[in-house]
């Protein structure tokens, strides 16, 4: 079987990977061996950490609602229970915005969760 030379089209697959990993360290932006496996681990990392991203985001809307729900005198447990039994549709995100920028929002919202 006869040899295919790739020539131009390796060549410009081979810019692609290099230009991708063009700000890391050592030979992992020179020789495309080295890149290829740096940017193969990197788009997992990438991918992998969208989600963790998404995770941690809510950890800490947790932990802001907790430490206003605390100066408030209720639990963040009993706070969320409070809120679903009242019908409060708030979601974690919006309640943690409240609690940062504005404690008088907040503490009426936690009156109008434990008066229902």
């Amino acid at each position: 079987m006869s040899r295919t030379k790739g020539g131009y089209v390796t060549r410009r697959s081979h810019k692609k990977v290099l230009k991708l990993t063009k700000g890391q360290r050592g030979s992992k932006h020179l020789l495309f061996r080295r890149a290829n496996e740096a940017m193969m681990k990197s788009l997992w990392y990438a991918y992998r950490d969208r989600r963790q991203r998404r995770r941690q985001l809510r950890q800490l809307w947790i932990a802001r609602i907790n430490a206003a729900a605390r100066l408030n005198g209720v639990k963040y447990s009993r706070f969320i229970h409070a809120l679903k039994q009242a019908n409060i549709a708030l979601d974690r995100k919006i309640l943690a915005d409240i609690a940062v920028r504005d404690a008088a929002t907040f503490s009426a919202i936690v009156r109008a969760a434990q008066s229902a």
